[in-house]
Formats: structure tokens, sequence, C-alpha cells
């Protein structure tokens, strides 16, 4: 397991630069960002030239990029052109945007699985589906219409959810947008499990529990339900990252001061250090969730074995 671990590590690197460096050359070949910086007029030479040099943009792009990649390794993610600091920024705006994610993958894990087991147990039955038809219009509704609804009716016409304009948005302030945030791929694991549990539930290792007369609940637990969660898990894990990524329209929906929040700050501004700095992050995170899933993997089959 350890050499397994050390050779996934060993294959982020080049999967790290390569991807960084194809989010690099994307933002920056989009136009000079210096021309964002004086508004509506034009820069004047010595200050778009100043500018330039200032931001290492008056460089050859490879270049740019392993000035970037070397900082990076030095925890310095460069500074945004309203003069704040990238890491900075990501310090006040990551740990909002966790609390979010964490919400929503928790309602995923437990309506998501939950409904999926129940339904996969009850196939054909008129619980399966009506919650077939719930997330089937669930998955059809955009998430801006979702959010927009859901802040009309708890926001102002309930009072019940507060908008937060803070990047220390307590938990309690998280529970709709996280809810908000998981609708869509709440709606997709519970498919997803409900169609693995159905299969799996005819199963000969399934027949062979039952004939032994072991208890239902301990068929379900311990067999059923631990074959069944292995494309469930892989579902998630990559999820984990989209759903950080993805939060720009709910945070801008509830006004959460969070990844996406700084995201949309930094195209709009076309400031390309923020966003370069807080899309490798993101990469960082895909990696390293998908290499937990993979881990997950020998947990719940054991036989699968990592050399």
């Amino acid at each position: 397991m350890g050499r397994y671990v050390i050779r996934r590590l060993l294959q982020m690197i080049p999967v790290f630069i390569g991807t960084t460096l194809l989010i690099f050359l994307m933002v920056n070949v989009m136009g000079d960002p210096t021309a964002a910086l004086c508004g509506d007029k034009a820069c004047d030479p010595a200050t778009q030239a100043a500018l330039r040099e200032q931001f290492h943009l008056d460089k050859p792009l490879v270049q740019q990029y392993l000035i970037y990649l070397g900082n990076i390794f030095q925890g310095d993610f460069g500074t945004a052109f309203n003069g704040d600091s990238v890491s900075d920024l990501m310090l006040r705006a990551y740990p909002v945007t966790i609390k979010l994610t964490f919400v929503a993958i928790v309602f995923e894990i437990v309506i998501g699985i939950g409904l999926g087991v129940i339904t996969g147990l009850r196939r054909g039955k008129p619980i399966d589906t009506g919650v077939l038809v719930l997330t089937l219009v669930v998955i059809s509704v955009p998430t801006f219409v979702t959010g927009l609804v859901a802040q009309l009716l708890f926001g102002m016409q309930w009072g019940i959810v507060k908008p937060s304009v803070a990047y220390e948005a307590p938990l309690s302030e998280l529970i709709l947008p996280g809810l908000v945030l998981a609708s869509v791929s709440l709606a997709y694991v519970t498919r997803l499990t409900r169609t693995s549990v159905a299969e799996n539930a005819r199963s000969d290792y399934v027949r062979t529990a039952v004939a032994k007369g072991l208890p239902r609940r301990r068929i379900i637990w311990r067999h059923l339900l631990r074959n069944s969660l292995i494309p469930v898990v892989t579902f998630i894990g990559t999820d984990i990252g989209a759903l950080m990524g993805g939060a720009i329209v709910t945070e801008r929906i509830f006004n959460i001061r969070g990844v996406g929040y700084q995201l949309y700050q930094g195209i709009l501004h076309q400031s390309s250090p923020t966003v370069v700095g807080f899309v490798t992050v993101l990469v960082i995170v895909f990696l390293l969730a998908n290499l937990i899933v993979d881990l997950l993997y020998a947990v719940l089959d054991p036989r699968i074995r990592y050399a």
C-alpha cells in the first residue's frame, strides 16, 4: 500500500504541471490583463509598461509560468491586480468554501445514499417511482433557479436564512446554500445508489447470505451496501473538487464570500494571478480526492489489493 501511494504521488507531479500549464496559458492568452486595470481609459504607455514588468507580463509565457511555478513551491501564489496577496485571499476564502462543500457532501451521503438504498430495495414500488420523479425534476432545474427560489422563500419571505457577507460564515448559515449546492449531485447519488443496490440485491452472495439465515440488517450493511458503494464513492470523490469550483453561482446567490466569489471577481477584473492561483489549488484538491477514492476501494472491497 505504501509503495502504491508513493507511486501515485509521483504520478501527480506531471499531471499537476500539465494541468496548471494549460490553465496558465488559457488565462494569459485571452488578452492583455493590464488593460482592465485602468478602467474605461487606456493606460498610458509608461504605466502599462510598469505594470507589465511588475507582474512579469513582459516575459514569454513559458518563462512566466516557470516563475509562477517556482513561487508556488515557496507558498507564494502571486499578487492580485488590486494589490492583495492571492495567498491571503485564499486563507480568507477557502475555509468558508470548504465548510460549504462539507455541508453539501454530508447531504449527498446522508440523503442521497439513504434514499438510494431505500428505493433500491423497493424497486418498482410507489416510493421508488416518486423518488425517481423527484430526482429527475431536481436534475432538470438549473442550480441558479433552485438557489433563487430557496433564497426567495427561506430568506425574503420567511426570514429563516440570513445573507452571509463575511468570510467567517457560521455553519448554520451554510445549511441552505449547501443543500442548494448539493441538490443536483444528491439526485445523481440517489439514482446511482439505487441502481447499484438493485443490481447487487440479485447477486449470488446476497442469496447465499439470505439462505444462511443472516439478519437482514447485517446483509444490507455488511454485504450489499459495501459492494454497492464503489461507484458512489467514485462519484462523490470526484464531486468534491467540482463542488468547490462550481460554488460560484451558489455563493453569488447567497452572498457568500468564498472561492466562487474570488473567482468571479478575478474573472470580472481579468486578474489572472487570482484565477490561476485558485484554480491551481482546485487541481490539487482533485488529485488528492482521486487518490483517497482509490484507497477507499480497498476498504470497501477486500478483494482489491494495491502493491
